[in-house]
Order: C-alpha cells, then sequence, then structure tokens
C-alpha cells in the first residue's frame, strides 16, 4: 500500500460511524502524535495505524474534523528516532501514541510531561518505562505484548519444531532495553537444552546477511528474531530459506509472510485498544492512573507450506497461518 493511499484510507476510517458519536466530541481540533519505527511503505506497520484510526472512530474522533494526527515514520535506528520523537514532542500534541518500545523510549527521553500511549511494547516495568502496570506512575501507559520471561519460550519452541537444533542466532536490538532483556531469558534456559546461543545485534540489511552466512556454515544452527528486527524481516526469512534454518518469531504476522512458525500477539489489535485510551486522556484523564495491560492471549502460527528441509513439521498445538 502506497503511503498516499494509506492517508486516505486513514481519513475515510470513520465514515461509517454514526454521526451523533462525534457530535459528542469538542469542536476544537485535537491533536495527536504518532511515531513509529517503521518507514511508511511498511504494510504491516501501515495496517496497525489504521486499526488505531479505526479505534479513535469508534469513540468519536475523526481524523480532519476535530482530531489532526502528525506521523513520523522511522528506520529504526536510535539516532533517527530520537531525532524524530523531539520533532513531535516540538509540536505540542495532546497525546502521543508509541508504536513499539524503539518508538516509547526516545519519546520518554524527550518528554516527561506530554502524554503517551504505547503499543507493541516489551515488559514497560523491567524497562523502566512505568512504575507498575496497575500504577504507571508517570506520562506513559498502554499495551505490552510480554514480560522478557517469554524468551525462555520462544526457544522451547524452536527445540520443539527443530529437535537437532544445538546453535542459535538470536537476532536482536540491544539499544532499547528489551533486546538483552528478552536475551537474558533465553540465556538462562539453554544450557538444559544444550543449546548455545549467539546474539546478534541489527543494524543494517548487509550485516545481517553477513551474520547469517557465518552463522550457517556449521550444522545444527536455528534462529529467534525478536522485536525490531522484525524491520527486516523480509532479509532475515529469505536467509532462513536460503541456508535451511528454522526459525521462530515473536509476532504472529511473519508465519503467514513465510517464516517457519512464530508466537506472539496480535499487534493490530493493540493499536485499536491503544485509541481508547487516547480517547480517554484527551476526555481529561492521565496516563498514570489508567493500568498498563497485558496482552490478552500469545498465539502461535505456521507457515501454511512448510519445508521439507526443517527438521520436523509444526505439532498440533500450532495453528495454521492467519489471513491478512
Amino acid at each position: 500500500m502506497k503511503r498516499r493511499a494509506f492517508i486516505t484510507l486513514l481519513g475515510g476510517a470513520a465514515a461509517a460511524w454514526p454521526l451523533a458519536a462525534r457530535a459528542q466530541q469538542p469542536n476544537r481540533m485535537r491533536r495527536i502524535g504518532v511515531l513509529t519505527p517503521y518507514p511508511a511503505d511498511d504494510a504491516e506497520a501501515q495496517a496497525r495505524l489504521t486499526a488505531f484510526a479505526q479505534g479513535l472512530a469508534q469513540t468519536g474522533w475523526t481524523v480532519g474534523q476535530n482530531i489532526r494526527i502528525d506521523y513520523r515514520w522511522g528506520d529504526g535506528k536510535p539516532d533517527t528516532m530520537r531525532k524524530y520523537a523531539a520533532e513531535l514532542v516540538a509540536l505540542a500534541p495532546e497525546v502521543i501514541l508509541a508504536s513499539s518500545s524503539a518508538a516509547l523510549a526516545p519519546l520518554l527521553e524527550a518528554t516527561r510531561t506530554v502524554p503517551i500511549v504505547f503499543a507493541g511494547v516489551g515488559d514497560p516495568v523491567a524497562a523502566g518505562y512505568v512504575e507498575s502496570l496497575a500504577r504507571p506512575g508517570g506520562n506513559a501507559t498502554g499495551f505490552l505484548v510480554y514480560e522478557y520471561g517469554i524468551g525462555a519460550k520462544f526457544l522451547e519452541l524452536l527445540k520443539e519444531v527443530a529437535p537437532r537444533v544445538t546453535r542459535v542466532a538470536v537476532f536482536r536490538d540491544s539499544s532499547i532495553a528489551a533486546g538483552p532483556g528478552m536475551f537474558g531469558a533465553i540465556q538462562a534456559l539453554a544450557p538444559s537444552l544444550g543449546v548455545e546461543l549467539r546474539p546478534v545485534d541489527v543494524r543494517d540489511a548487509g550485516e545481517i546477511e553477513r551474520a547469517v552466512a557465518a552463522f550457517a556454515q556449521a550444522s545444527g544452527g536455528g534462529l529467534i528474531v525478536l522485536g525490531r528486527a522484525t524491520i527486516h524481516r523480509g532479509v532475515i526469512i529469505a536467509l532462513a530459506a536460503k541456508h535451511r534454518l528454522p526459525a521462530v518469531y515473536t509476532l504472529r504476522y511473519l508465519a503467514a509472510a513465510g517464516g517457519l512458525i512464530s508466537y506472539g500477539p496480535d499487534l493490530r489489535d493493540q493499536h485499536r485498544r491503544a485509541a481508547g485510551y487516547v480517547d480517554r486522556i484527551l476526555r481529561g484523564e492521565k496516563p498514570a492512573d489508567l493500568p498498563s495491560k497485558r496482552r490478552p492471549s500469545m498465539n502461535s502460527s505456521s507457515t501454511s507450506r512448510p519445508r521439507r528441509h526443517w527438521a520436523s513439521p509444526c505439532r498440533t498445538r500450532c495453528s495454521p497461518a492467519p489471513t491478512r
């Protein structure tokens, strides 16, 4: 989906909602910021933010009528994200949506006063983003995808679908708390499963290609792809297939994109739910008083076309790949 088409879709997301709901809102234009680490042509990021706009429409907020949304699309690099976070804060929005930890961290560096609602964030308590889930205490609250301990589950799942794996490359972003946090949980379990780990920091596609090529030279390899590494999902999925490496991904749509198996929540639904918190803040509530919420459930999905070169097929606990 092209950027212009996406913006048009957002503008019309609320067209079907009753006029009475819209009439409940003040006449003045309210301003919202949105920061995402993904580029503007990323189809999954577009789908999440479309879900966010639809959620706003359900509560009576219509883009161009009573709200204005300022978007900043990133490339996932820390310097770029800090720049865009500062730009959004300078626009003086009444609330900002942070789509992922890579967006939340620089926003909290830029402001401790502008309300922030986050979606798709890993363990905000351990990362220091909020004081507690029940009482966030600062200017940020929202919806988390997992606590760091779930990292052990990804390794268990990889060993279940590929029992012969003895070496695992873990793709992570060490610049945000979730990267080393989840790696630590995986590392704690690895010895008991007879697995040697290799952390791979995600910076650019070229570095990923070199790391996978070197890793694949020995047998018994597998991959775990965490968080922000999904910015390079196309590259990683293609490399995993090329080098015959079974891989587990932390977001379920990646199975539909060709990955072997994923275990994670529906981030589109999280963004839709985040719109409800934005509505409550626009109506006068404070982020400190809105509890940060866990994902309702985790779901495993496998590719609909299992590859013969991987060690074993997905077992019955895995569901077919979701439709997009």
